[in-house]
C-alpha cells in the first residue's frame, strides 16, 4: 500500500508521551520568538557571538519556518528532532530526515525506549553498570490529515521488529504526502504510536517527569525520579 491511500484520520487534539536524553539540554532559542522573521533575526545576531550555536541548535536548514510552531510552549522540543537528524535512521526514516515520535502512553514511550537503549547498548563491550537519565514529555497535536496505518495488520512488513528495509521507505512516502502517520506500536502490544513527519500540528509540549534506566547487562530497572506538574 502506498502512503497516499491510507485513510486519514480527522481533525482533534490528541495527547502522546516521548522520551528524550538528559544529556541533551533543552534549546530554548526557538522558544524565544513568536514567529518566524523574529527567529531568523535572533538566530543571525546570536551566531555572531555563540559559536555553539550550531551545534546547539542543529541544522535549521533541515526544516522550512513555517513548519517551526513559534509560540506554543515547548517549540525547541517539537522542533529538535527536525533540526538533530538521528543518522542512523529510525522505523521510518533512514537518517536523512526527522521524525517526531509519540506514544500513547508514557508506558509505551518507556517501552519503545527500553528496546532501542539495550539493542545499542548490548553491542558496547566492557559496559557493566550505567544509568541513563531521560526526560519525560507529554505532547499535544493536531491528528488531522494523519494517515491511519492501525488500518494494517500487525503482520505488515513495516512492523517487522527489527528490519526496517520496508517500513523506512514508507516513511519518506508518507512524508511526501502525509504530515504523519498513527501505528501500532511493535514493542507494546495493544497500544499506538505517531510518527510525525512535521512539527506544525503540535500545540503544546512540556516535561512531566524524569526516569532512569539501570544497565547491568541489560536494562534491569527503570525508575521515576521526578513528576513536575503541568
Amino acid at each position: 500500500m502506498k502512503a497516499a491511500e491510507l485513510p486519514t484520520l480527522p481533525a482533534g487534539e490528541v495527547t502522546g508521551y516521548r522520551l528524550v536524553n538528559s544529556k541533551f539540554p533543552p534549546i530554548n532559542l526557538f522558544d524565544d520568538v513568536a514567529n518566524a522573521e523574529e527567529f531568523a533575526m535572533l538566530h543571525s545576531l546570536q551566531a555572531l557571538t555563540n559559536p555553539r550555536l550550531q551545534s546547539e541548535a542543529g541544522n535549521i536548514a533541515l526544516l522550512p519556518p513555517e513548519q517551526m510552531p513559534f509560540g506554543i510552549r515547548g517549540c525547541s522540543y517539537a522542533v529538535a528532532p527536525f533540526t538533530h537528524v538521528n543518522p542512523q535512521g529510525s522505523r521510518f526514516s533512514d537518517g536523512s530526515f526527522g521524525v517526531l515520535y509519540f506514544a500513547n502512553t508514557l508506558e509505551t514511550a518507556i517501552a519503545e525506549v527500553k528496546h532501542h537503549q539495550q539493542a545499542y547498548w548490548q553491542n558496547v563491550p566492557g559496559l557493566r553498570y550505567e544509568r541513563f537519565v531521560f526526560r519525560g514529555l507529554k505532547g499535544t497535536f493536531d491528528e488531522r490529515g494523519v494517515g491511519n496505518a492501525q488500518t494494517l495488520p500487525e503482520d505488515h512488513p513495516i512492523y517487522t521488529p527489527d528490519d526496517y528495509t520496508v517500513s523506512q521507505p514508507f516513511g519518506a512516502d508518507v512524508r511526501q504526502y502525509l504530515p504523519g502517520l498513527r501505528y501500532h506500536s511493535v514493542r507494546h502490544r495493544g497500544a499506538c504510536c505517531w510518527a510525525l513527519m512535521t512539527p506544525r500540528h503540535v500545540t503544546d509540549i512540556i516535561q512531566t517527569t524524569h526516569l532512569e534506566m539501570i544497565w547491568n547487562g541489560a536494562i534491569t530497572q527503570v525508575n521515576h525520579l521526578t513528576f513536575t506538574q503541568p
